[in-house]
């Protein structure tokens, strides 16, 4: 069975801050915009990234809405350069964002850094390029 992965959804706190953190900040393209709901082109081979008012989406989960710290998943982009990953983590900061772990070189031979969305998801920014 084949069960293609169509889109991420995050619960936000404030939509039209992670809006625009996403948008603006970021650069990503909107598709859906309504007034609990947003969702987010990122390309061809790409699932959407959609935001949902955090209670919104505990409810339509059927769970509680409490709760934080690591919600046990982070979102990878893999750009092409250092520069790229550096100018991303700059962008994010910028709209709103804050730095997880600075970008540096990896053991592995990559470089990566992490920044959090103003609702804590974590992103990790890496390239392979030396």
């Amino acid at each position: 069975m084949s069960l293609p992965m169509s889109a991420v959804m995050l619960g936000v706190e404030d939509l039209e801050r992670a809006k625009k953190f996403y948008a603006e900040g970021l650069g990503f393209k909107i598709d859906k915009d309504t007034r609990n709901f947003v969702s987010f082109s990122l390309g061809d081979a790409a699932p959407q990234l959609a935001l949902y008012e955090w209670d919104a989406a505990a409810q339509d989960a059927g769970v509680p809405a409490e709760g934080s710290g690591f919600r046990g998943a982070s979102f990878h982009l893999n750009p092409d350069s250092r520069e790229v990953v550096d100018e991303t983590i700059r962008s994010a900061v910028a709209a709103g964002g804050r730095v997880v772990k600075e970008a540096a070189a990896a053991p592995w031979g990559g470089y990566y850094g992490y920044f959090s969305d103003p609702d804590g998801y974590l992103w990790k920014v890496t390239t392979y390029a030396s």
